[in-house]
């Protein structure tokens, strides 16, 4: 059962990942257009920030190997997600007036809408892996079944969130939402700490 609610865990933090990944799009578009730069910058720092959780995970996954220790970066994550409507605006106004529209202003824009969300986020994997290898022993088959939850939790979040979410509740409602269901995540992991 913990297993379960863990990998449960993982699979819906892929979908808010990348769910959030394509809602940022939107928050972009009205400064910096839907081009091919925006989507470069936007999967780059998407790669960058999880290459910095993927990192950091692993870091504190041996040391402190217990779900309670990613909560708090899930709760965290969550509380970003919710400032991000009203200050997204005002911040990438400043952005434009400051470093336009070329890469360097579409980067540092990506940056500040992904980069602390995504990173925090990215730290999950590598702690859900050492959890249940401690729990199973088999290295191999633990990381690729977190891997491949995550995977497939970020492809249903890609298209839940572009063919369903956008079009019919908005980006700020959505936003919202992604925000509770990361808070809801660390609540389940911190309850995961105390079912030993």
């Amino acid at each position: 059962m913990r297993a379960f609610a863990l990998l449960l865990v993982v699979f819906i933090i892929g979908g808010v990942l990348m769910g959030f990944e394509m809602l940022g799009s939107r928050y972009l578009y009205p400064y910096f257009g839907g081009g091919i730069t925006t989507w470069a910058g936007l999967i780059s720092t998407v790669l960058y920030a999880l290459a910095i959780g993927y990192f950091a995970g692993g870091a504190i996954a041996d040391r402190y190997p217990s779900p309670a220790v990613i909560a708090a970066p899930i709760a965290i994550a969550g509380l970003y997600l919710v400032a991000i409507p009203a200050s997204a605006d005002t911040a990438m106004q400043g952005i434009l007036a400051s470093s336009g529209y070329g890469m360097w202003g579409v980067l540092l824009a990506c940056a500040g809408l992904l980069v602390v969300p995504v990173g925090l986020l990215g730290m999950l994997s590598p702690v859900a892996v050492r959890l249940l290898v401690s729990e199973a022993g088999a290295a191999g088959r633990t990381s690729g079944a977190v891997y491949g939850i995550s995977t497939v939790g970020n492809v249903c979040g890609t298209l839940v969130t572009t063919f369903l979410l956008i079009p019919t509740i908005g980006s700020r409602a959505i936003t919202y939402w992604f925000a509770a269901a990361l808070v809801l995540c660390a609540a389940v992991l911190l309850l995961l700490s105390r079912a030993k």
